[in-house]
């Protein structure tokens, strides 16, 4: 094994997938705030021809994850999920917020419920109150980081991964905008890392949705792909800033390594 072969500049984050998700598995503890790709929604057809749809938590990303890094993943998630709803009630009445469920690493993937289905305002960082959270603006932007900003107050030194919206015509809708926000989230909060699945992922075409979805929502294969990205970008983003997480052991202790 070449060591240097880890570090190579003019790799992209998706040019190679490790099948135990490589660096990604120093997180003993994850927490998947997101919708329906984050609960492996599937659509069902009942006898009346009706669409049903169902969160089956199994078939998540977020636990095929769980399974090939040997991680816990908690599903801090619901089909049709909005960063308004979840801050305005979802995480509260599901003890989301509990400090006993904190978690290393937090991945984010929220948006198209709220700024697609609900045409909610995207906003900008400009929304965000950064002495009190419960002052930021009603736009997507302000609840989302408000989210992000009570899991720092829950765990202080968790790791944050933002994630794009995928490449998928049918999302095209404020897609570019909600990109740029993540970047920006990326850059005035600590520890927060953007997966971009939208610039590095496959498009989701015709042919793309006949292998990996069921209807408007993906198949096992194709959350399980979406967990072998996410592990991949995660891995990607780890060995490419090493030094933002030698001290991840000490998440959630008093512990600290000073030179």
């Amino acid at each position: 094994m070449k060591i240097s072969e880890l570090f190579n500049e003019n790799e992209k984050p998706l040019d190679s997938i490790p099948a135990n998700g490589g660096f990604c598995g120093i997180f003993r503890k994850i927490g998947c705030v997101g919708d329906s790709m984050s609960s492996g929604e599937f659509e069902a057809i009942n006898e009346k021809g009706e669409k049903t749809y169902h969160d089956m938590f199994e078939y998540s990303w977020g636990q095929f994850l769980a399974r090939m890094t040997g991680t816990t993943v908690y599903n801090f998630s619901r089909g049709g999920m909005t960063a308004k709803e979840y801050c305005e009630s979802f995480a509260e009445q599901n003890d989301f917020w509990n400090s006993e469920k904190k978690c290393a690493a937090y991945i984010i993937a929220l948006g198209v419920n709220d700024i697609m289905n609900m045409k909610m305002p995207v906003g900008t960082v400009n929304d965000i109150d950064f002495v009190n959270y419960e002052k930021n603006k009603a736009t997507f932007a302000g609840y989302y980081a408000k989210i992000i900003q009570k899991y720092k107050e829950i765990q202080p030194d968790a790791k944050f991964f933002l994630m794009t919206i995928p490449n998928d015509s049918a999302w095209d809708y404020n897609r570019k905008e909600h990109s740029e926000l993540m970047y920006k989230f990326a850059e005035i909060f600590s520890n927060c890392y953007v997966i971009d699945l939208g610039k590095y992922g496959p498009v989701f075409d015709e042919d793309f949705k006949k292998k990996f979805f069921m209807g408007g929502h993906m198949n096992p294969c194709g959350y399980n792909l979406i967990a072998q990205m996410v592990m991949s970008h995660i891995d990607y983003i780890i060995r490419h800033n090493m030094d933002d997480f030698r001290q991840v052991g000490f998440i959630g202790t008093e512990l600290k390594y000073k030179e």
